[in-house]
This record gives structure tokens, sequence and C-alpha cells, in this order.
């Protein structure tokens, strides 16, 4: 039996995404309106944001609060952090990531688009494409975002006009031909505040007939998101259990990243190059015949070779690459500046290594997209790299594999994280 008949599980169950775009865009008001129009909140915490919005003055419920969890954002009106919020509708299952819009927390919408899905850049129809909406169009296809979303929003703002919409979408559509992104771009007119083709399709806009924006969230299609051609199995630790009836069990435990994996197929452990077989696939105290990505099993081969963590099973045939130096786009996190003289951890995968930035190559102007000649990185730059790490990863480019293909950078003296990167 396989792991999918036994627990009905679907790679398309669960989709994340962003939504990003400038200050005060609505976005914190849109998740709010996805979040009430689909009946995904307690009366409970409806009724708190009813008396938050009584207290401002406000005529009606302000939605945005559904999100905007920090005292100091609820202060200021604007969103500072990235807040998550969880769903579902009969369809699908929903995690959203409401990423800041100010320049100063460009790391934070990294943070919140390096797992998503599909992203929604917001953009006030009275507004058009700012600068910032071509930031976080440009970020997402960064990190690789498979799918994007432009939602005109306040579209009552502006009288529903269509022209307006539409000279939204040709001045993106013309930004976007320098962006590299896997799929096309759909567009949608809509409003937040006042509920129209979010969930439902209100009375407005009657001149749109492509689909609500929860209709797109629910259908559209993810389940070739995940890289299905390349096992890729990072071991996360060797269960020895030496109990009397499991005395001689040796087993690795990991998450499959991507591609699937069958009983008897043959596998090669990097970095030391040893193959064997798969011998048993395990799932709690089941045994199944296959699994995909991106499900957590436990793996046994038909021999015995010395596996410890860090290591990573791949199909034989199918490897990646395996080098001690490589270039990557990184976005620097923290508030110290990037040290070139000091060593670093490297964080990939389930590997650890130490390693340094030898060399940058330049920074990328996030408002104009120029590369820019630096000797140093500050906070939310974004730059190409040199990597030297003392012991060989095994990676593919991030294009290929976002599991497999980004690291993070971590200091040895704080334990901070300090940078996130994508190898080229």
């Amino acid at each position: 039996m396989s792991v999918v008949e036994n627990f009905g599980l679907n790679r398309a169950e669960l989709l994340r995404f962003i939504a990003a775009g400038s200050v005060d865009d609505g976005k914190s008001t849109l998740i709010g309106r996805l979040l009430h129009d689909s009946k995904s909140i307690f009366e409970d915490q409806l009724s708190s944001i009813a008396r938050t919005s009584n207290k401002r003055g406000m005529q009606g419920v302000d939605l945005s609060l559904l999100t905007d969890g920090l005292q100091a954002e609820r202060e200021q009106g604007i969103t500072i952090d990235v807040a998550y919020r969880y769903f579902a509708t009969p369809k699908r299952k929903f995690i959203i990531a409401d990423t800041p819009g100010h320049e100063q927390y460009t790391r934070n919408m990294v943070t919140g688009a390096s797992t998503a899905n599909l992203a929604i850049i917001l953009i006030d129809a009275r507004k058009g494409v700012l600068t910032q909406s071509r930031r976080h169009a440009y970020l997402a296809s960064l990190v690789g975002i498979p799918h994007l979303v432009v939602a005109v929003n306040k579209m009552d703002l502006v009288g529903y006009s269509r022209e307006v919409f539409e000279r939204i979408c040709n001045d993106f559509a013309a930004f976007a031909k320098g962006l590299h992104l896997s799929s096309n771009i759909e567009y949608i007119p809509l409003s937040a505040l006042n509920g129209d083709m979010v969930v439902e399709r209100g009375n407005n806009l009657a001149w749109y007939e492509g689909h609500t924006l929860m209709d797109l969230l629910e259908n559209i299609d993810i389940e070739h998101d995940v890289n299905t051609d390349d096992f890729r199995f990072p071991v996360q630790w060797v269960c020895r259990p030496q109990t009397e009836a499991l005395h001689d069990f040796r087993g690795y435990m990991g998450r499959i990243e991507s591609g699937s994996i069958r009983v008897g197929d043959q596998v090669t452990i990097l970095p030391s190059g040893l193959s064997s077989r798969i011998k048993e696939i395990l799932l709690y105290k089941d045994s199944f015949e296959d699994a995909f990505a991106p499900q957590s099993v436990t793996l046994t081969i038909e021999d015995h070779l010395d596996i410890s963590r860090g290591d990573m099973l791949v199909k034989t045939g199918e490897q990646p690459q395996m080098k001690n130096e490589f270039a990557a786009m990184v976005c620097w996190l923290s508030e110290q500046p990037l040290d070139p003289r000091r060593k670093y951890i490297v964080k990939h995968t389930t590997r650890v290594v130490k390693g340094v930035v030898n060399q940058i190559d330049y920074r990328v102007d996030v408002n104009t997209f120029n590369h820019e000649t630096i000797d140093f990185l500050r906070m939310n730059d974004i730059a190409r790299v040199m990597m030297k790490v003392q012991q060989p990863i095994v990676f593919d480019g991030y294009a290929r594999n976002r599991a497999t293909g980004s690291f993070i950078i971590i200091d040895e003296t704080s334990n901070n994280t300090v940078a996130a990167g994508m190898i080229c």
C-alpha cells in the first residue's frame, strides 16, 4: 500500500501564500476580509476587533485588526512583522503571511516569501504601480514563488473603473517582463473594504469576468510546484531503538524535500558516494511501498553503511552538485553588518558547516534593480556573493530546488540568523 492510499494525502491540500505591497495598500484588510467572508474567525475575535474599531471612532469593523496583532502595529496602523494566519475551506487549507510594506522591513518580506506557493501583490488603484510594488514583485521572483497574483485594491475609490484597472495591469506587465517568473500573472480588481471580488463577486465589477480571489486560491494548480524529478532526502536523525524487539534496527529519519522513492530503488549516500537499495519505508508503525515530498518518513536500506545527520540520500543517477565553493544571492537580515574576516555557521538542509563570504560581487538596488559595487552588507541588503565552506555541501541550484538550494548563515557567537541565501 502507498502512503497516499492509506492516508488520503494530496500534494495540493495546503497553499501557503503571502500578501505584499506598498504601505496602506490594504493587505491586512484583504486578509481580514478573506477570513471573515470565508467564515474562518470566531465570534469572540470579531467582537474584540469591533470594540477596538469602535474606540477608534470607526463606523464599521476594521478587519485589518485580525492580522495586526502587535500592539505597536495597532497604534501605528501599519504592519511591521510577518503575521501568519491559518484557515480552511472545503477545497483547501491555507497559511497566509501578511508581510510588511515599509522598505526597511524587506528582510521580513523575504522571510514570509521563502516557503510560499503564491504571492499577492496588492496595488492601490488610486496610486498605481509604485516602487514598493515592484520591489516586492522582484523579491517574489528572487525567492522563486511559483505563482503571482496582482490584486488591484480600493477599486471603490476610483468608481470601479475598468480603464484604471487595465492601465495598472499594462504598467505592471511591462515591468514584469524583466522578472524570472515560472508562470503567468493573474490580475484581479477588488475592494477589500467592501468585499467585491474577494470571496463573493459583489455587485460593482460586472465587467470583470475572471475569478474571485478565493476562487483562484482554491483552484490554482500547486501540485507541480514541488520538484518531482529529483529525490532528495537529508538525514535528520539516525534511529537506533536498541530494544529487545528492535535490537538491530537502523533507520534514517527525515523529510523528503523533493521527488519520490519506492522500496527497491537504488540510492546513493552523499557525501560518501556509497550506494544501497531502499529496504523499507516507514511512517509511524506502518510500512509502505512508496513516499513523496514533503512527507516525513523513516527509511531503511539493505546494507550497513556509515550514515549520519547531515548526509543526503538521492536516487542513483540523479546526483546533485557537491562543492565547498558556490555563488549565491543573500539577503542580509542582521543589524550587525557582514564582517568579511569572520567565519560564520552555514546551515544547509540538515548539514551544518563553517564558512565565509569571501567575495561580494554586487548589491542589488531594489528600487532600480541596478547592480552596485560594495565592500560590506548591511541589514536588508540583497547581494550576489561567493561562499566558501570548510566541508562540501550537497545542493541543487535554487531555481531547480528551493529546499536544497537554500541556506542560512548564523553568527556563532550570538547564534542569531544573520542572512538567508539562495544558491545560483
